[in-house]
């Protein structure tokens, strides 16, 4: 039986709405891709963000329509012409290991997927009134987190300090890591003081003070910050890898933040960490409100890249229609239970 590939359209539905400086999400859009042969089924997913992917343009059905139609070349061409394509890129990725592996799921077989060992992650809080963020501060240590990750920039700053110093005033550094993330929602001309003020709680970084594509403006704040600065935003759509290592030079950024459906999957991942590594730059992975597809197969790929930093992976409890997964979150970090199954009745192909 040849190769025969699908897709359908999925949208998942939050529990609550999510709140970033973008705006309140209720919805995210999503693909799925089927291949099909000797009776064989891989299903991977393409997380196109909308607003946010380099890949959100109009014709972006059509592309997957074309890569069904011509899913019997060989990878390397069809990366090449998804390249401008990132989620895409990152769904086939997906749909052709899970068609090579032994149950469909099990994408890099390790200590993971066998239910041994789990990776450790950030809570992440959502942007909201003040009572809000503290409710979900308090849900997430009293979860067993020591790592949480707070939204900012949405509601005036003096409230997001005061915040932190709740934080603060029951949990040293040493108890919880703090990790902040603007989206960009800061001014370039008042940023710096800004970070100066952030840095009075002992944070671990911040992600993307400043909205990207302000390299020197970015570069400068890297320079002088008190307080560590990840990339995230910026490295959407730099496509050209020449490009990529000359933006890493110029920034010299304290980290970088790889968000697999965003920057064309593990083989994009793979290229900003390399780079990383040669100038010295830490590095961590993130999930980007995929459903639990995607992020089975960005936690299995995060846990064989042995980094010891917690990872950004908490998002599979935030959709009232998720696919069913053996995914669990227990004190912080995240485990695959191989004696659970996986349940894709609502995938409708």
């Amino acid at each position: 039986m040849a190769l025969e590939a699908s897709f359908i359209r999925y949208n998942l539905i939050f529990k609550q709405p999510a709140g970033t400086s973008r705006g309140v999400l209720r919805t995210k859009e999503t693909f799925f891709l089927r291949l099909i042969e000797h009776n064989k089924i891989g299903i991977g997913e393409c997380a196109v963000f909308r607003r946010l992917s380099y890949d959100d343009h109009p014709d972006y059905e059509n592309k997957l329509k074309w890569l069904c139609a011509h899913i019997h070349k060989d990878k390397k061409v069809l990366m090449e012409e998804l390249k401008e394509y990132p989620s895409i890129q990152f769904g086939l990725e997906q749909a052709l290991l899970s068609l090579k592996s032994e149950d469909g799921f099990k994408l890099f077989p390790s200590d993971f997927t066998a239910g041994k060992s789990g990776i450790k992650i950030n809570g992440l809080i959502w942007m909201g009134e003040k009572q809000f963020m503290l409710n979900q501060i308090k849900q997430k240590l009293k979860q067993g987190f020591d790592v949480i990750k707070l939204k900012i920039g949405a509601i005036d700053f003096q409230s997001e300090l005061e915040l932190l110093k709740f934080i603060r005033k029951d949990f040293s550094v040493e108890d919880v890591e703090i990790r902040v993330d603007a989206n960009g929602a800061f001014h370039p001309d008042e940023a710096l003081e800004k970070l100066k003020r952030l840095s009075d709680f002992d944070l671990h970084s911040i992600e993307q003070p400043i909205k990207a594509g302000q390299p020197d403006k970015m570069a400068g704040l890297c320079e002088k910050t008190p307080l560590p600065i990840a990339l995230d935003e910026e490295l959407i759509g730099i496509i050209d890898n020449y490009k990529k290592g000359e933006l890493l030079k110029q920034i010299r950024p304290q980290y970088i933040i790889l968000k697999p459906g965003l920057i064309g999957g593990f083989q994009g991942s793979n290229i900003w960490i390399d780079l990383a590594k040669e100038q010295k730059i830490g590095w961590w992975i993130t999930s980007a409100l995929e459903s639990n597809i995607g992020l089975n197969a960005i936690s299995q790929f995060t846990y064989i890249l042995l980094n010891q930093m917690p990872q950004g992976l908490g998002t599979g409890s935030l959709f009232t229609n998720n696919i069913q997964a053996p995914l669990r979150v227990e004190n912080g970090r995240l485990y695959y239970d191989p004696g659970q199954s996986w349940d894709l009745r609502n995938l409708k192909f």
